[in-house]
């Protein structure tokens, strides 16, 4: 008989799916939503990846396993639609309570800036007055336009499209008032001075800010150090363009550091995109077309979950390029495993009609076991076995027991083919020793009783060399345990027809 072929582990394992990680980002978003939503968008958004990262890598492993599973019982899985996430909709509904939380916050801060914009204006409608009026007591012009300051510092932010040209309009009547008044020159240094103390101050936060290793956090300080500036007054115009140059200079030591940041961004994600060009390459280079074997398709499958794993630990490439080159390397993954499924279904498909094959033959041998016509049945037994032979494998969970209920049914016949051969081989024999006892004199006799003695030696010699731990073994062993048994009586037989003559 031929050795069979066996193929196995038609299908990867799923990997585990970590709910519990899923559930500490819910945790954390859950603990952000306690917290003012316009301070921790950042937070937010990095949650939001993390879980929808993990989130698809498990809907891909579960789908990959589903698909894996149909193949594995023969069917394709046409259809796949994930079981509902109880804890993705719970993140999603925490997501909805984020941004209703931050449209709200955000009309309030709309809805202010409006509000802030219109008292502006009414501030600058009177600064203008006051600024462009030819007659006017300049005591009281001063204290008018402090109070004016005093309530413009009050007032909030506008809306950002309207801040710049605000200020702009604000600090001219502003400047233009202390031209035109020409109030006291002690009263305008103080102020001068009092400004100079304070945008000095700014300067040496700005300048401090390069200390920070949070590129981000630092820039934002900066903003606000910006903001701050902006709502402080004038300095004495020969200091107005030295000051600005320090505070110009600190803000831009920190606008090249967060640009320079950037770009080691863009950089990495540039550098991530030729990476992932090259894996891409890489799997365009296997050829899987025209793979035949189990082992084939295993060690295929292994150089293409390493590209996985290699992917997988790649950062996100540039924006515009990132959607487009994930479509590309999902599709040859696809293809891949889809060959794959294909080629597994046809082996089953070919086991099977395998099977049904040797199915076949052992309902033609059960015809065939209990015929005693020795010759011919014999021929046809030893035809199906040839035919056997010709038959390609089945599936592992078949293999055995087919095999084993057709040997059983071909030993069984053969066992009792022999057994009715020696039956008649010792009839015969038993036949000729009492033909040759009954014809012999006593010399012959005697030889004769030698020679069985003799032919019970070796057999018994020969029984030794057979230790019984292989089937044929067993068998050879009780075939010859027969012979002596069989010798032996005839030697008894022998003695007692000598010994009656005595």
């Amino acid at each position: 008989m031929c050795p069979e072929i066996f193929l196995t582990n038609l299908a990867p394992v799923a990997p585990t799916i970590m709910a519990n990680d899923k559930q500490t980002l819910i945790d954390e978003l859950k603990n952000l939503l306690e917290q003012n939503v316009n301070e921790v968008k950042e937070q937010v958004e990095d949650l939001k990846n993390k879980f929808y990262r993990q989130y698809h890598e498990e809907q891909a492993a579960l789908k990959k396993a589903a698909e894996e599973a149909a193949a594995a019982a023969g069917e394709v899985l046409d259809n796949w639609q994930p079981a509902i996430d109880e804890v993705e909709q719970q993140f999603r509904e925490l997501l909805a309570t984020y941004k209703a939380k931050k449209a709200e916050v955000q009309k309030a801060i709309e809805q202010e800036q409006e509000q802030n914009l219109l008292r502006k204006e009414n501030i600058i409608a009177q600064m203008k007055d006051i600024a462009e009026s030819e007659t006017a007591d300049v005591l009281d012009k001063m204290k008018k336009v402090r109070e004016l300051q005093a309530e413009w510092k009050t007032i909030g932010a506008v809306p950002p499209a309207k801040a710049q040209e605000i200020w702009k309009q604000y600090n001219q009547y502003q400047e233009q008032f202390y031209d035109l008044v020409k109030i006291n020159i002690e009263l305008r240094d103080l102020d001068f001075k009092k400004n100079l103390e304070m945008k000095t101050l700014l300067c040496e936060a700005a300048e401090k800010l390069k200390d920070n290793e949070n590129i981000i956090e630092a820039s934002r300080a900066l903003q606000q150090l910006h903001d701050e500036w902006a709502e402080i007054g004038p300095v004495a115009r020969e200091l107005r363009e030295e000051l600005w140059a320090r505070f110009k200079e600190a803000s831009t030591i920190i606008n090249k550091k967060h640009q320079a940041y950037f770009d080691s961004l863009h950089a990495q994600e540039q550098d991530n995109l030729v990476k992932k060009q090259a894996l891409i390459e890489r799997l365009k280079a296997l050829d899987w077309s025209n793979l035949k074997s189990n082992k084939a398709w295993e060690d295929m499958t292994a150089a293409v979950q390493a590209i996985q794993n290699e992917w997988r630990a790649i950062g996100f490439a540039p924006k515009k390029h990132n959607q487009a080159i994930y479509d590309e390397y999902k599709a040859l993954t696809d293809d891949f495993y889809k060959a794959k499924t294909a080629f597994y279904k046809q082996i089953r498909e070919v086991f099977s009609g395998n099977l049904k094959k040797k199915r076949e033959l052992i309902e033609r041998a059960k015809q065939l076991v209990d015929s005693d016509a020795w010759q011919e049945t014999q021929q046809a037994l030893v035809a199906l076995q040839a035919e056997w032979k010709t038959i390609g494998p089945v599936a592992h969970k078949y293999s055995d027991a087919v095999w084993q209920e057709f040997t059983q049914l071909c030993d069984s016949f053969f066992n009792r083919k022999r057994e009715a051969a020696k039956e008649a081989k010792a009839e015969s024999r038993k036949a000729r020793l009492e033909s040759q006892i009954n014809g012999s004199d006593k010399g012959k006799m005697m030889r004769l009783y030698e020679n069985l003695k003799q032919e019970i030696k070796t057999a018994e010699n020969n029984i030794l060399f057979f230790t019984g731990k292989s089937k044929s073994g067993n068998i050879l062993v009780e075939n010859l345990q027969k012979k002596i048994d069989t010798l032996k009586a005839q030697l008894k037989e022998l003695e007692d027809k000598m010994s009656a003559e005595e």
